[in-house]
């Protein structure tokens, strides 16, 4: 018999750790857009958009780190409560 709790796990961790990717890539991309942006206006100022562009980079990553971390634990959780 199929054990469709653990199928639907799999199914709501693949679509959590997709749509993470997804929002993270394009936050970072928009990030990088603004910083160039900022940086063509705004020569002189590189070093303080450079280091609010790594900060900022930093926080996403860490969310998107940590929405694979629940989407991981969705999968274990499933697989305890199941057995």
């Amino acid at each position: 018999m199929i054990d469709f709790s653990l199928a639907f796990a799999y199914l709501g961790a693949g679509i959590g750790v997709a749509g993470a990717t997804i929002g993270c890539g394009i936050g970072i991309g928009k990030l990088a857009s603004g910083a160039m942006e900022g940086v063509s206006r705004q020569p002189e100022a590189v070093g303080d958009i450079r280091g609010m562009m790594i900060l900022t980079a930093a926080m996403i990553e860490g969310v998107a780190l940590f929405s694979v971390l629940v989407c991981v634990l969705l999968i274990f959780a499933t697989k305890t409560i199941g057995s």
